[in-house]
């Protein structure tokens, strides 16, 4: 396998559930991975396809999506840090992808078979706990989300995803929290369903009662609006 195709050093230690690996261990599982890129739109990941590798992102933008009968699309997750990892829970069940992920804009992502992944789990037993913690977390939050959909209204609705958003990726400042690459609004409609227009008459109306602050594609989301329940 040539230099070029192989995961940066000192990536896998960056995924959450390899976290504690010895130096060794992560080298050896580095090596094992391999290296694949995607242009802009490109699907990396289709739903119901048969689950045969792990993913980890190198560098890009990469969504998490389900499509309606009619074509309608729902954002599950962004995933855009160096480190994020997608894929894992048809590794561990045997069942096709359960949603499709598609490059939001150039990517590059380095991926772990099957079999390599799960000869790693038979020596490596602690990372099974580590990828229960984390499907754990994952589906807390997928509760969270499904449960705003059905119980709040639109304004609601963006309200909850802009404060998760800014306390998972804003900077703190003295007024609350920045984020300095918000969503367009064209994905901040389809994480909570609704359309692009009825996204930027809700964000005007959050503006207007103070609660959030839009300077191009900086973000302020004030500390009323961090507190709330």
């Amino acid at each position: 396998m040539a230099d070029s195709d192989r995961a940066p050093p000192g990536l896998l230690r960056s995924v959450s559930i390899f976290a504690e690996l010895d130096d060794a261990a992560a080298a050896g599982l580095e090596r094992l991975a391999r290296r694949r890129s995607y242009a802009e739109g490109e699907v990396i990941l289709s739903e119901a396809d048969r689950g045969d590798a792990l993913y980890v992102l190198v560098r890009g933008k990469v969504k998490v999506v389900l499509y309606g009968e009619s074509g309608r699309e729902v954002i599950l997750s962004i995933f855009k840090e160096p480190g994020d990892f997608l894929g894992e829970m048809s590794l561990l069940d045997d069942e096709p992808r359960s949603a499709t992920v598609m490059a939001v804009a150039p990517s590059t992502l380095v991926v772990l078979s099957r079999a390599d992944f799960r000869t790693h789990l038979a020596r490596h037993p602690k990372v099974a706990i580590q990828v229960m913690t984390e499907l754990s977390r994952r589906l807390r939050r997928a509760d969270a989300v499904i449960g705003d959909l059905a119980l709040l209204d639109v304004l609601g609705r963006l309200a909850v995803r802009l404060r998760d958003l800014a306390l998972a990726e804003g900077e703190p400042t003295a007024e609350g929290r920045v984020l300095r690459q918000r969503p367009s609004q064209a994905e901040i409609a389809a994480m909570i369903g609704t359309s692009r227009e009825t996204v930027s008459r809700a964000l005007s109306e959050l503006a207007r009662r103070g609660d959030v602050v839009l300077t191009g594609k900086r973000l302020l989301v004030r500390h009323r609006l961090l507190r709330r329940d």
